[in-house]
């Protein structure tokens, strides 16, 4: 049995993620920064006889991080899919005119830090696998900024030009690289837009593969 990671595991995409790739046979390791609520998250996919793991860390420590995964690993499996899609502090999203250089030190570290740590963790793995899925889910900032979430728009800049250069770099590896933008809120009522709706959105991604970026709906215009 292979694993799923989750970096940014939470409730509503996170947790209908992970009882996604569960239904097909993959175990899950949870990851975020509060081991309580990992618990918790976990504990509901077990109950629904799914095999899952909470693994506490912070994304902007990389020390944190790899040990976090190497525990899922030794645990629950060698990981054949991570998922990087840690939910952004409201501190990282201020207007232009307002941000500072020391202001961009966390997104920066949030999103590229984090996203290379935890990818350089995994990707040995993955080879020794023989195949892989690696997958990013970002808001809209991420191909278009957005003058007042200033950090964020400028640290998932760093995070897609990474992806996009590891997909170029892996992809002859049976490694797929995938970015996934998210232009609405989740859950917000809309059927389409709910977590599990989401959560087949990036099955399918892992699945069937394709394009390195796709849209969960169209940017508006």
């Amino acid at each position: 049995m292979t694993t799923i990671a989750i970096v940014g595991a939470g409730k509503g995409l996170g947790i209908e993620t992970a009882a996604r790739f569960a239904r097909e046979g993959f175990s899950v390791a949870l990851v975020s920064r509060n081991q309580d609520r990992l618990d918790s998250l976990a504990a509901e996919l077990r109950e629904q006889g799914h095999t899952a793991a909470g693994f506490a860390a912070n994304v902007r420590d990389g020390d944190s991080l790899r040990a976090a995964l190497e525990r899922a690993t030794e645990q629950l499996g060698p990981i054949e899919v991570l998922q990087y899609s840690p939910l952004p502090a409201k501190e990282y999203m201020r207007p232009v005119l307002e941000t500072t250089a020391e202001d961009l030190v966390g997104p920066i570290e949030f999103s590229v830090y984090g996203s290379v740590n935890a990818v350089r963790q995994v990707l040995p793995g993955m080879r020794a696998l023989g195949r892989g899925t690696i997958l990013f889910v970002n808001g809209a900032s991420a191909v278009r900024p957005g003058a007042r979430v200033t950090g964020t728009s400028v640290a998932f800049a760093g995070e897609s030009a990474y992806a996009q250069l590891l997909h170029d770099a892996v992809k002859e590896e049976n490694v797929h690289v995938a970015q996934l933008i998210i232009p609405f809120g989740i859950d917000d009522g809309q059927e389409d837009h709910s977590g599990a709706a989401i959560a087949e959105r990036l099955w399918s991604l892992h699945s069937e593969r394709g394009e390195f970026r796709t849209y969960a709906e169209a940017l508006p215009e």
